[in-house]
């Protein structure tokens, strides 16, 4: 059977779902939430044909409720987090 080149690694570090997060986008101020879904299997989107849309890996509830997708590089560990 071949071996899967895509498989995801997983994150180093304090990232994964549970961790408390800092959300920094350039679009609106740094929020903090927590990640509730690790989504790295699926940010591969050059084999499903939509690199238009593409996947961000991580989902993170929003202290204030909302509910936003991030990659890696929008998101540090909360540093109020205990």
């Amino acid at each position: 059977m071949p071996e899967n080149k895509n498989t995801p690694k997983p994150e180093p570090g304090p990232l994964g779902t549970g961790a408390r997060v800092l959300v920094r986008r350039p679009s609106e101020e740094a929020q903090t939430g927590r990640i509730i879904e690790d989504y790295a299997e699926l940010t591969d989107t050059e084999e499903r044909g939509h690199t238009w849309a593409p996947v961000h890996r991580w989902a993170v509830a929003l202290d204030d409720g909302r509910l936003v997708f991030a990659d890696t590089d929008d998101l540090t560990a909360d540093p109020g987090a205990t």
